[in-house]
């Protein structure tokens, strides 16, 4: 652990990927009471900390429609300033979509995409200066983000489902056979004490 994290090692460790976790974050579950019932996490006396999270996912999609991307040939317009556009909303909107969330001020929003073969990768970073993290947020934008390129492409990607098909067949029922978001995790957690 950096001299710039905040807390003792008592409380936390680090994972395979060097994020800090708090070591008994299993046996708390914070937003529910004894009895059960929700609640918004009390922060009112954690001091306020730099925060940093980051997370990514992956929409897989036809090499046709990835090549409509990349050549900015899809009807409804530059999909990946749409979804930029899109993360960045939902990131600033996270505490009205998450029941427990907190609002928080978020100092800066990335987003970067990797346009693959076969697939279109979002990283989402969110930076914010307060008493409770921006997970949530980041994993929000990348949710958000994907679901905006699935809207723009789900004409390209669309296709008639199967005659014949298992009874239940959901996914060729689905007509988007191929078309899946994948991967949604938290890949950077970290906080610091301000300077």
């Amino acid at each position: 652990m950096s001299d710039e994290d905040v807390g003792s090692e008592a409380d936390a460790q680090d994972d395979a990927d060097g994020n800090t976790r708090d070591s008994d974050a299993d046996a708390d579950l914070t937003h529910t009471t004894e009895s059960g019932d929700v609640q918004m996490v009390d922060v009112g006396d954690k001091p306020e900390t730099a925060r940093r999270a980051v997370a990514r996912g992956e929409i897989h999609l036809q090499e046709s429609t990835v090549t409509a991307i990349r050549d900015d040939e899809v009807g409804k317009g530059d999909v990946l300033a749409t979804a930029r556009v899109g993360a960045v909303q939902a990131v600033k909107h996270t505490w009205e979509t998450i029941p427990m969330c907190h609002q928080i001020p978020i100092t800066n929003v990335e987003t970067a995409f990797d346009v693959r073969d076969d697939r279109v990768v979002l990283t989402v970073t969110v930076e914010t200066t307060g008493q409770t993290g921006c997970e949530m947020e980041a994993l929000e934008g990348v949710t958000t983000g994907l679901n905006v390129v699935w809207d723009m492409v789900k004409a390209a990607e669309k296709r008639e489902a199967r005659e014949g098909g298992r009874d239940g067949d959901a996914v060729a029922a689905s007509q988007y056979p191929g078309t899946a978001i994948e991967g949604v995790a938290v890949v950077e957690k970290t906080k610091r004490a301000l300077d």
